[in-house]
């Protein structure tokens, strides 16, 4: 017995991956079964299929995807997974860092199909666990709403509100998954359940901020939205060598201004940048960013502001293509992440570790505010009291290393900071190789998501490498 072979057995490759396991006759009958496609290795059209949003995993072979059409065909493949002992992932839009919504060996169910957004006239919004944030935020826009989320338009809603959801509105209206009032779930057991405060409230409050993928199969989500209106926003430049002064500026700044203003800085070798969203007066927000200037020392290179509709402003912050090695569609890059838990003794050293390596560039999404006013065990986002989230990026493509070379980079930024960023990190940024990474990301609410785990997937159907689930016993050839 080889070593491939013996790892395949012993279950650390999942056993899909032999030939004729499962049995063709048991992939034809879940065929037969399903309302939508089911893609296998050979099939026209599985190439595109299985492909997530990261170009670095497009040499893992999953044994088939689900095309899932309604609810009933994500039923047949967590059945069929649990049967068969197979990984099953969910992919929602697929901007998973590590890749973990492209199990290699196993089933992919594809939610694009769960695209549905709906608009009611209570402002509740009903949107499919498929659908992407800029469909959302335009088809809201259009019934006067808005949906506090991410500003990038591909990324899924599903991913992003299941870890929290960070914004560019939240200091005014909180985290995504704070608007979350139900969700529809398929969990290992094979049941539809709508969970809400008052429906299996543990699944909910792990639902909101506890990590996708963990607990079951989410296929639809009841939010509600706030009114749409103008937005000011602003983007200011400094010379890069300003970039130590301009944190140290906006950590005294940021904390001490009003909700309805939030910031995001960028930080790189050649950037010292801050952009933001006010929800008020232009001439109030031109007074802050006045002040801050003052504080920062340096006149900026560019000074913009506008005052915009809101799917408008929101559209200016996808920032899609500066990201490292970014196509239209789809990405060669990864990232890491830390959180800001108090203000920094030494900006300086902190920014002298951001901008050592020129492939870096960190994004500082700023707190506080309404994410604040919610505590820390309310929800499963553990970090209601931090000044911000940091997260690293760093190109994956041959020409910026690799992936191996950027996890290296990656790594000597989010382990050479300062007391001031603790063990910590967001579970929307997974980073395979983040240290006591359960710790990081779930913080005091990892023992009760870790019991909630258990409650719902005993089995460890979902189990992944970062999955709060149990993972799953030696597997062996022909267990059903």
């Amino acid at each position: 017995m080889d070593r491939r072979t013996f790892l395949r057995v012993s279950g650390a490759v999942p056993v899909a991956g032999l030939a004729g396991w499962p049995p063709p006759d048991d992939w034809d009958r879940l065929r037969k079964r399903l309302s939508g496609p089911l893609f296998r290795p050979g099939d026209p059209g599985y190439p595109e299929a299985k492909q997530g949003f990261f170009t670095m995993y497009d040499d893992r072979v999953p044994a088939a995807v689900v095309g899932a059409a309604r609810v009933e065909d994500v039923q047949e493949a967590v059945a069929f997974a649990a049967r068969h002992r197979l990984p099953v992932a969910a992919r929602s839009g697929g901007h998973s860092y590590p890749g973990y919504s492209t199990v290699d060996g196993g089933i992919v169910v594809d939610l694009s199909r769960f695209s549905g957004i709906e608009a009611r006239p209570d402002g509740r919004a009903l949107i499919g666990a498929g659908a992407r944030l800029g469909p959302i935020a335009t088809a809201l826009a259009a019934a006067g709403r808005v949906l506090p989320a991410g500003s990038c338009g591909t990324v899924g809603i599903a991913g992003l509100a299941l870890g929290g959801g960070v914004g560019v509105l939240d200091r005014k209206y909180g985290l995504t998954c704070d608007h979350l009032e139900a969700a529809r779930i398929v969990t290992a057991d094979g049941r539809v359940r709508t969970v809400s405060a008052t429906a299996e409230p543990d699944l909910f409050w792990a639902l909101r901020g506890g990590g996708g993928g963990n607990f079951g199969i989410v296929t639809g989500f009841t939010f509600r939205t706030v009114p749409a209106v103008d937005v000011a926003t602003f983007a200011l430049e400094f010379p890069p060598a300003a970039g130590a002064a301009l944190l140290a500026a906006w950590q005294e700044w940021q904390p001490a201004a009003p909700d309805e203003l939030w910031s995001g800085m960028g930080l790189a070798w050649n950037e010292a940048s801050l952009g933001g969203t006010f929800l008020g007066p232009r001439a109030r927000m031109h007074a802050l960013l006045e002040d801050l200037v003052r504080r920062v020392g340096t006149a900026p290179t560019k000074w913009e502001e506008t005052v915009e509709e809101h799917l408008t402003a929101m559209r200016s912050f996808d920032d899609q293509e500066s990201r490292p090695a970014a196509a239209a569609d789809r990405g060669t890059y990864i990232g890491t992440s830390r959180m800001l838990t108090r203000p920094l003794a030494d900006p300086g050293a902190v920014v002298g570790v951001l901008t050592r390596d020129p492939g870096v560039r960190t994004i500082v999404d700023s707190a506080g505010g309404a994410i604040a006013r919610v505590g820390a065990r309310e929800t499963a986002f553990p970090y209601r009291s931090a000044l911000a989230s940091l997260q690293f990026l760093h190109g994956a493509a041959p020409g910026d290393g690799g992936e191996a070379g950027a996890r290296r980079s990656l790594a000597a930024v989010r382990d050479g900071l300062g007391p001031e960023f603790g063990r910590t990190g967001y579970v929307n940024y997974l980073d395979p190789e983040m240290p006591d990474w359960a710790e990081a990301y779930y913080g005091v609410n990892l023992p009760r998501l870790r019991a909630v785990a258990r409650k719902y997937d005993p089995r460890g159907i979902f189990a992944f490498p970062q999955g709060l689930s149990a993972p799953r016993s030696t597997v062996h050839i022909g267990e059903t």
